[in-house]
């Protein structure tokens, strides 16, 4: 099995010991240079430099499907009820690692399926709230109190103050004169 983490498994059988591997030349290369913030693009030079093998080229196939899957992910509609910004299209898991897109305005969009979608955001959004509290306490725990960070997690206040501020930023722009 492999190590856990907020968000689920890092790793796992054999997948595990390349991570454990890229750590370790992360590791390396601050000790190396003496850097606290670092640069991947140069822990990868630093990698090759020391043997590290390239990995092989994507699937050209593979990337397009990426760079389609980005295209989706995107584009931006504007509700013209209420005029605010909404993703167009929703990756649905089918899967491990597998997604199809649906558009969330399409009559045929099954509840299901955008369901599983918001889902999976919110889940996201958990496991990222997770961690970052881990994060931050065991900052906290290794900091002088006068260094304590402390982040409330209810971000239901945040997301009221940024679309109040949307929704002035909406009715100035009516007022103005073009």
């Amino acid at each position: 099995m492999g190590h856990r983490v907020a968000n689920g498994l890092v790793g796992g059988g054999l997948g595990l010991s390349k991570v454990v591997e890229r750590q370790r030349l992360i590791r390396a290369y601050r000790e190396e240079t003496g850097e606290t913030e670092i640069d991947m693009r140069k822990v990868a030079e630093f990698a090759v430099a020391k043997g590290w093998p390239l990995p092989e080229p994507a699937d050209p196939l593979d990337t397009l499907a990426k760079q389609f899957a980005e295209a989706a992910r995107q584009e931006i509609r504007r509700d013209p009820k209420t005029g605010h910004p909404y993703r167009a299209n929703h990756a649905v898991p089918r899967g491990q690692l597998s997604f199809s897109w649906v558009d969330i305005d399409d009559p045929k969009t099954k509840p299901e399926s955008m369901r599983a979608s918001l889902v999976m955001r919110r889940e996201q959004m958990v496991d990222d709230g997770l961690q970052l509290t881990f994060d931050y306490e065991h900052w906290n725990s290794i900091r002088p109190p006068e260094e304590h960070i402390e982040l409330p997690m209810d971000l239901s206040f945040d997301i009221a103050l940024r679309r109040a501020a949307m929704d002035d930023d909406e009715s100035d722009g009516e007022d103005k004169e073009p």
